[in-house]
């Protein structure tokens, strides 16, 4: 078995794309060249910095699961369901011509209490989902300030420091309150006003 690899294979869409003319700088004479970027290849300007023209080689527009016989509200093109970069989503089988896109959580939401955040004393804390589709809770006034807590918070006083808010911790032994405090963490099995 021979262990030489043919570096040609990997070069033949480098040469394809020779000569292809950046459609940004026009008759400057820039070319696209293939560059390597966080996110993977993609197209760039070879007059870079001067002309900051990009192109990606695939979009992350989420790929198709299946299609789901509904006619897109927008376009009447079909909706399909899609797996993208923050969980499952349905959009338009016609993007990206068409940018209809619906949430897979189609039931109302319920009223949350609001909680003032207890760190900047602006802002509120609100629910919001990991791109795992994990909730936590932060404050509305990121990026200004970056408190968030990973359980439902729940108005109180913390018995060691004082903290004005808790979060619940559904434990085997019963419910417990912690501190929602990064510095103190304290857990009471009692909710203090």
């Amino acid at each position: 078995m021979s262990s030489k690899i043919d570096h040609q294979l990997f070069s033949a869409h480098e040469h394809a794309l020779e000569h292809e003319s950046c459609p940004q700088c026009g008759d400057e004479g820039g070319e696209l060249q293939l560059r390597h970027g966080k996110h993977g290849p993609f197209l760039g300007c070879n007059r870079y910095p001067n002309c900051d023209y990009i192109k990606p080689l695939h979009q992350n527009d989420g790929h198709v699961i299946k299609p789901l016989g509904v006619a897109c509200p927008e376009c009447e093109h079909e909706l399909v369901l899609r797996q993208g970069r923050y969980g499952m989503f349905i959009g338009c089988s016609n993007y990206p011509h068409c940018h209809h896109i619906e949430s897979l959580e189609q039931a109302p939401e319920k009223e949350q209490p609001k909680h003032a955040c207890p760190e900047c004393h602006k802002g509120h804390l609100v629910e919001r989902k990991t791109r795992f589709g994990k909730l936590f809770y932060a404050c509305d006034n990121y990026p200004k300030c970056k408190f968030a807590v990973n359980q439902p918070p729940i108005e109180g006083l913390c018995e060691k420091c004082g903290f004005g808010l808790l979060i619940e911790k559904k434990l085997a032994s019963g419910t417990k309150y912690q501190c929602a405090d990064r510095k103190c963490h304290h857990t009471q099995s009692a909710m203090e006003k």
